[in-house]
C-alpha cells in the first residue's frame, strides 16, 4: 500500500507539476527562436457549423472586420447538415465573399473539414469555430510566424470569459497554466496540439481527417510534426469565447477532449515511436492526465488502508479537498474559500472526465460532434 500512495503521488506531481517546471526551464534556458516577419501570404479561413444559427451572424460581422488584406483572404463555411437556419443566414452573405459548402447530410466535423479543405485556394488555412471572435490583427500575428521556413503551424491564444463563479475561476486558472504549457513547449520545438479557436497551417502540410476524428486542433498539428515542421504558439493571435463555462459545461467539454486523446492513440500510434520529435511531450502533456484519476483513487484507498501518521494526515488533506469542491457546486462567495473550492472543482471535473473516458474509450462507445 506505500508502494501505492508513494507512486500515484509521484504520477499526480509529475503530470501537474514535474512536467510544467521542466518545460518551463526548457523554454527559459534553451529556446529555439522563430523568425518572424512580415509575409502576407494568401489565407482561407476555414469554419465547419452545424445548427449554429445562434453564433454565425456575429462570426461573420468578425471576419469583415479582420486587418487582412481583402484580396488575399477567403473565407469558406461548410455546413455539416444543418437543420436550423444556418443555410439561409449562409446564402444572404453570397455576395460578401463567403463561399459556402452546403453539406445535405450531417457527416461529422472532421467530414466536414475535409470537405473545406477541397475548397480552400490560400496557402494557408485558418481554421476557426463560430462562437469566438477574433481579433482584427490575429490572422497577420498568426501568418507573421510563417516567415520562418521551419513553421508549419501556429496556434492563436482563447480567453475566456469569466462571469465571477467559482467553477469558472478554476477553469480560467487551469486554462491559463495550459497556454504557458503551451507556449514553452513550442519555445523548444513544437507545442502538442493548438487551439481549436484559432489556429493555422500551411495548406501543402495538411493530411485529410480520418471519418470520426474527434481533435483536429490535435492530430493535424502531430501530422504537421510528422512532416518535420514545427508547431508553435502565437499569445498575439488572440480570440475570444463569450461563453462562460459552469461545471457541466466544463465537464461535457473536457470529456470530449479526453476521450479525443484515447482516439489519438488509434488513429495516430506512431505518436508513441521514437521517430516522433515530441513524444515525450505527448505522454507528458497528453497521457499522463489520463492516469491520474486512477492515481487519485489510489492515493484514497491506501491512505485508508494505512490510516497511520504522515497517511492519515494525507487522508484528511484529500478529504478536505474534495470537500472544498464539493463546496464550489454553491454560489455562496467567502473569499479565498471560493477561489479554492473553485479550483478544487475544476480538478475534479478534469479527473472524473478522464474517469468517464476511459470507461468510453475501453466499451468503444462513441462522442459525436455536435452544436458547441
Amino acid at each position: 500500500m506505500r508502494f501505492l500512495f508513494w507512486s500515484s503521488l509521484f504520477l499526480i506531481s509529475v503530470a501537474y507539476a514535474g512536467y510544467p517546471i521542466f518545460i518551463y526551464i526548457w523554454a527559459r534556458f534553451w529556446p529555439r527562436s522563430v523568425r518572424r516577419g512580415n509575409v502576407l501570404p494568401s489565407v482561407t479561413i476555414l469554419i465547419a457549423v452545424r445548427n449554429e444559427e445562434k453564433w454565425l451572424p456575429a462570426k461573420l460581422q468578425n471576419l469583415e472586420q479582420l486587418d487582412y488584406p481583402a484580396d488575399r483572404l477567403q473565407i469558406v463555411v461548410v455546413s455539416d447538415g444543418s437543420t436550423d437556419t444556418t443555410n439561409e443566414i449562409l446564402a444572404a452573405w453570397k455576395n460578401r465573399a463567403v463561399c459556402s459548402v452546403i453539406l445535405s447530410d450531417h457527416g461529422g466535423k472532421a467530414a466536414a473539414l475535409n470537405q473545406g479543405v477541397s475548397a480552400a485556394l490560400g496557402e494557408v488555412i485558418v481554421f476557426t469555430d463560430a462562437r469566438q471572435t477574433i481579433a482584427p490583427e490575429a490572422i497577420r500575428n498568426l501568418v507573421a510566424n510563417f516567415a520562418d521556413p521551419s513553421v508549419g503551424c501556429v496556434s492563436g491564444e482563447l480567453t475566456i470569459c469569466q462571469a465571477g463563479a467559482s467553477a469558472a475561476e478554476g477553469v480560467g486558472l487551469y486554462w491559463r497554466m495550459e497556454k504557458k504549457i503551451r507556449h514553452w513547449e513550442g519555445l523548444v520545438g513544437s507545442t502538442v496540439g493548438a487551439t481549436g479557436a484559432l489556429y493555422a497551417v500551411r495548406k501543402d502540410l495538411i493530411s485529410p481527417l480520418p471519418s470520426g476524428t474527434i481533435l483536429d486542433d490535435v492530430y493535424t498539428p502531430l501530422e504537421v510534426v510528422r512532416q518535420g515542421q514545427r508547431v508553435v504558439f502565437e499569445p498575439r493571435a488572440l480570440a475570444f469565447d463569450p461563453l462562460t463555462p459552469d461545471s457541466k459545461q466544463e465537464f461535457r467539454r473536457k470529456l470530449r477532449t479526453l476521450v479525443g486523446n484515447y482516439q489519438l492513440l488509434q488513429l495516430a500510434p506512431w505518436v508513441l515511436t521514437r521517430p516522433n520529435p515530441i513524444r515525450w511531450q505527448f505522454i507528458c502533456h497528453k497521457l499522463l492526465r489520463l492516469l491520474v484519476p486512477f492515481a487519485l483513487l489510489g492515493m484514497l484507498v491506501s491512505t485508508l488502508w494505512l490510516r497511520t501518521d504522515f497517511y492519515e494526515l494525507a487522508l484528511v488533506l484529500q478529504l478536505v479537498f474534495y470537500a472544498l469542491a464539493g463546496s464550489g457546486l454553491s454560489r455562496g462567495k467567502f473569499g479565498i474559500v471560493s477561489r479554492l473550492s473553485g479550483v478544487s472543482l475544476a480538478f475534479l471535473v478534469l479527473n472524473t472526465a478522464a474517469a468517464v473516458a476511459f470507461f468510453y474509450f475501453v466499451t468503444g462507445k462513441k462522442a459525436i460532434w455536435s452544436r458547441s
